[in-house]
């Protein structure tokens, strides 16, 4: 039992035996199954601020992503060096074990995140909201009552607070086509290490930093509490690596969400410079390096563009170097309570030029009238797909059965967009957690996995049918 298991889920009841290699680690053959995996290609076309902006300069979610996984084996890398920290965690080989696993979850820790950004996730918690009155315990609305009712409200809360944190557990423990049912197969070490809330959703406590959300699914209990036993975490407590994981979003987010506002034009540098040096202290250093280089800037007698390209790089690097100085210090402070895996406070918690820089791209970008309305339409579309996939999902010949056969042309059309592994798990699910329950994880499931463009694509194709014969 180690943070550092490689084993990976049991396949038929039969315990899986490592599968290393003499020259690449069980977790290094995580990241590769992962970087390969179509949900990753997805992020490419999944918005972070700007919602399918064009300007290609402007970060996706799948730039963000390989920034974070970036960010973390630096951290990892800095950390980990001090013997102090290697020794307290059992002296996990760097490129075997950490640079593997910090990448992994790096990169993989928005994959649950439907399309239109955090807007989405609103999206779909409302559309199962103005449905709470009969979605949980009726066929449909004034119908008779299901014979498996979900009277659980930690389970009604799946929806009615669905979020992408547990989403992308699900997507990578099961839906990705495997011959056993396990998703990308991946290492109980790396699995611990990517579930960012380690409670479900009957044990959140929003006044708990690491329980303010769930984890993980229902659905995916098993697998959790299974990679729990491989590992020796449990409930409420955190793989060491994750906490540097959420420090590097953050760090990402903040810092780069920013870089992204300078680009566009939106804010200067030396607005950004203003902004910090009047709101948070404590960046002394970096503002006299920064003023040293914008001065070399000026008198090396570039264009215009050039000079502002050349600022935005340096107030990139001095706030990196700040905030990844700050996350490792962080950490190594509180290198008891996290091998104890209590009382420990999130990395960049205190860090006043972090939480600047989030309020900066919060006035400037997420409250801009582009994002807002890119939002607002996104909304449109994710309520328009949940009700026609809904309809064509429960549009069936047989109630029991999910895969019967659809009574009208167009519940035929669009329940034949659905992933048939998604419908094979939702199936298998079906046998274990009830048919209304996995009705909805399917209806969840497809639209969380789309991209911005092909949810908006599909939402015109599908409107467009409006005035169709299809019965």
């Amino acid at each position: 039992m180690s943070i550092w298991s490689e084993f990976r889920f049991p396949r038929n009841g039969i315990e899986s035996v490592p599968e290393g290699e003499p020259h690449r680690s069980g977790f290094q053959q995580d990241y590769d199954r992962l970087l390969f995996s179509t949900p990753v290609r997805r992020l490419s076309d999944k918005t972070q601020v700007w919602p399918m902006d064009e300007n290609d300069g402007v970060r996706t979610r799948l730039t963000h992503s390989h920034e974070v996984a970036n960010l973390a084996r630096s951290i990892g890398a800095k950390v980990f060096g001090i013997e102090e920290v290697s020794k307290e965690f059992e002296g996990p080989d760097f490129v075997g074990v950490l640079q593997p696993i910090l990448s992994t979850i790096g990169l993989g820790h928005d994959l649950g995140n439907p399309p239109f950004g955090h807007q989405g996730e609103a999206s779909i918690c409302k559309w199962f909201k103005c449905r709470e009155s009969w979605i949980f315990d009726r066929v449909s609305e004034g119908a008779a009552g299901l014979r498996d009712p979900i009277i659980d409200f930690a389970i009604k809360n799946e929806f009615l607070k669905f979020d992408g944190n547990p989403q992308a557990i699900r997507l990578i423990t099961k839906l990705q086509a495997n011959l056993h049912g396990n998703g990308l197969d991946l290492t109980a070490g790396t699995l611990a290490a990517s579930i960012k809330y380690p409670c479900g959703y009957g044990e959140v406590d929003e006044s708990d930093k690491i329980k303010k959300k769930a984890g993980y699914f229902k659905s995916e209990a098993d697998i959790v509490s299974w990679v729990w036993g491989k590992t020796g975490l449990q409930s409420g407590v955190r793989h060491p690596l994750t906490w540097i994981m959420e420090a590097c979003d953050d760090i990402a987010y903040s810092v780069l969400d920013v870089d992204d506002l300078l680009k566009k034009g939106l804010i200067s540098p030396e607005e950004v410079i203003s902004i910090i040096s009047r709101e948070c202290s404590g960046f002394d250093d970096g503002k006299i390096w920064l003023n040293a280089k914008f001065c070399m800037v000026h008198e090396a007698g570039k264009s215009h563009h050039v000079v502002r390209d050349l600022k935005i790089q340096f107030l990139r690097a001095a706030f990196m170097k700040e905030l990844i100085g700050h996350a490792s210090k962080s950490f190594e402070s509180q290198l008891s309570a996290i091998a104890k895996g209590k009382g420990v406070k999130p990395l960049m918690d205190d860090s006043a030029v972090c939480e600047c820089l989030k309020k900066i791209a919060i006035n400037y970008a997420l409250n801009s009238p582009k994002v807002l309305m890119a939002e607002a339409k996104g909304a449109v579309v994710i309520d328009g797909l949940m009700s026609e996939l809904w309809r064509a999902i429960s549009d069936r010949d047989d109630f029991e059965d999910l895969g019967s056969r659809r009574r009208s042309l167009k519940s035929k059309f669009v329940f034949s967009l659905i992933s048939h592994n998604y419908l094979d798990v939702a199936v298998s699910d079906s046998k274990k957690h009830g048919i209304r329950y996995s009705e909805m994880r399917l209806l969840t499931d497809m639209v969380s996995g789309m991209t911005d463009t092909y949810a908006t694509k599909l939402w015109s194709e599908i409107k467009g049918m409006e005035h169709v014969c299809c019965a």
